[in-house]
């Protein structure tokens, strides 16, 4: 059974959850906040939650800012408003054409992934519409986000007597993966600021594999190194 993330793994984020980071830290700060740094805390562990990194980021500058203001302008940049289409809309679907039609005619596919649900409906309603998970767990299946391995516990109670194979790009992922002992595929993608220092991470933490797109998967697949 393979489980994915989503950000960084099956969509290209990068014009939409990091540049709207940057956009709602400007907003507050009139700061311009490089997506290196983002990048660095991401790779150090503990922020998976994009709010709590903005709200952090927003602090680092000197701004004190309810993190409830942080929240409603953070989702107006990125949901949009009414009168301006949200970055969102700025997402790239990561997979080939046909790739998850095929992975899901021979495996179980799932999701665990950080968003919320009225986050995640709207991108696989664009993108894919016709993929059945089996499970999709999100922020509001579980009282603790990553890098708890609730998540990954939540799919594998669902599905007992199922090998789960965890993909995803994130330090808290890797952990999550860890701490569930379910194997994990990392993912670096090859223009991701501090590659190789992510790449580092993932194999300190037990990824079996990284790689540098989800589309490579079929080719650990065909050489059977990762089951159903």
């Amino acid at each position: 059974m393979i489980v994915f993330d989503v950000d960084g793994v099956l969509v290209e984020v990068t014009a939409s959850y990091r540049e709207t980071i940057r956009a709602t830290v400007r907003h507050f700060t009139g700061a311009d906040v490089p997506n290196e740094v983002i990048q660095r805390f991401k790779n150090a562990g503990g922020w998976n939650n994009d709010w709590d990194l903005t709200h952090r980021l927003i602090a680092e500058q000197g701004e004190r800012v309810e993190y409830s203001s942080v929240v409603d302008q953070f989702n107006r940049i990125f949901l949009g408003d009414g009168s301006t289409p949200g970055l969102i809309l700025e997402e790239r679907w990561i997979p080939k054409p046909g790739f998850l039609e095929e992975l899901c005619a021979r495996h179980t596919l799932a999701i665990f992934t950080g968003r919320w649900r009225y986050e995640l409906e709207p991108t696989l309603e664009r993108f894919a519409p016709s993929i059945a998970f089996s499970e999709t767990v999100t922020a509001d299946d579980v009282t603790e986000q990553k890098p708890s391995p609730e998540g990954l516990r939540i799919i594998q109670r669902a599905h007992p007597g199922k090998t789960l194979w965890y993909l995803g790009d994130t330090v808290d992922d890797a952990r999550a993966a860890r701490d569930a002992g379910v194997p994990f595929l990392g993912v670096a993608a090859r223009d991701s600021q501090r590659r190789e220092e992510l790449e580092s991470r993932l194999f300190e933490l037990g990824a079996r594999r990284v790689i540098a797109d989800v589309n490579e998967l079929m080719g650990l697949l065909a050489a059977a190194e990762v089951g159903a």
